[in-house]
């Protein structure tokens, strides 16, 4: 599969292994549920505009109180305007709209791009972004096909010393219902060990290795466009996915060899910052 570079925007000062923010909020004094503070006000607000991530991250900054609104309200909304399908798939089961690692982290899986150490650039926004379930299938064990995973095309990053020859793929997804997943349950069936050094990016749980799980179907590989070796990808307690892939380049007249002879559905989610 052929995949078209992405523009990475300028990077963001902020911690890859925890929840998105981008500084403590500071004790202002509250003046009761009234003009700006009030959630219906500033629903209307990000309504206007689209729900723009920097600007929620700005106001959750903004004070305590915001920063619960935000984590009560704005994130959530952010995530069901900008992704109806994928945030309705994720929670769905749950009456009261709630998602393993909460909706801040599911904000952040969105909008942005973890980087790595061998890539020339820190985390940071993703321009534009596309998540698939069909693209999530090829990420599954064939005993686990029945489970929902969301994968995003990777976020071609220019790799350290590569001389611009080399470049590296930066993935992320999310499962829906990880803990009840057979992903989950083979895992435990394997005893995979949870990784001492690698965090979730998003969530900052506890990760297993898929590849030290021997986990990783040759599929994933050829969906992603990397050779045979060079993917490695984590997924947190939360199902929160991360991971890398070195990148093979494709001729133009290459045609993809799809899954079961499936297309992908119209179920994707199409994302710009």
């Amino acid at each position: 599969m052929i995949f078209s570079r992405r523009v990475d925007s300028p990077s963001v000062p902020m911690n890859s292994s925890r929840p998105l923010r981008f500084k403590q909020p500071s004790r202002l004094p509250s003046f009761g549920e009234t003009g700006i503070e009030n959630e219906q006000v500033l629903t209307l607000v990000f309504e206007s505009i689209s729900w723009d991530i920097h600007t929620i991250c700005a106001v959750a900054s903004v004070s305590r109180r915001f920063c619960a609104i935000a984590r009560r309200v704005l994130w959530r909304s952010l995530c069901v305007h900008r992704a109806p399908g994928m945030a309705a798939a994720l929670s769905g089961s749950d009456p009261s709209g709630r998602i393993d690692g909460g909706w801040q982290a599911l904000a952040k899986l969105m909008f942005f791009c973890g980087g790595g150490e061998s890539t020339r650039s820190p985390g940071h926004f993703a321009s534009e972004s596309r998540f698939s379930k069909t693209s999530g299938r090829f990420f599954l064990p064939k005993n686990c096909r029945g489970d929902l995973l969301y994968v995003s095309d990777p976020c071609e990053h220019e790799a350290v010393g590569g001389g611009g020859d080399e470049h590296l793929g930066v993935f992320r997804g999310v499962f829906r219902e990880f803990m009840r997943s057979k992903t989950r349950q083979c895992l435990a069936r394997r005893q995979a060990e949870l990784e001492e050094k690698v965090r979730c990016p998003y969530c900052g749980g506890r990760v297993w290795s898929m590849k030290a799980a021997r986990l990783v179907p040759k599929s994933a590989a050829r969906r992603l466009g990397s050779r045979d070796g060079g993917l490695e990808f984590y997924v947190c307690v939360n199902g929160h996915l991360h991971g890398t892939c070195w990148l093979i380049p494709l001729s133009s007249d290459e045609e993809e060899r799809d899954f079961d002879g499936e297309e992908d559905d119209d179920s994707d989610e199409f994302l710009r910052r």
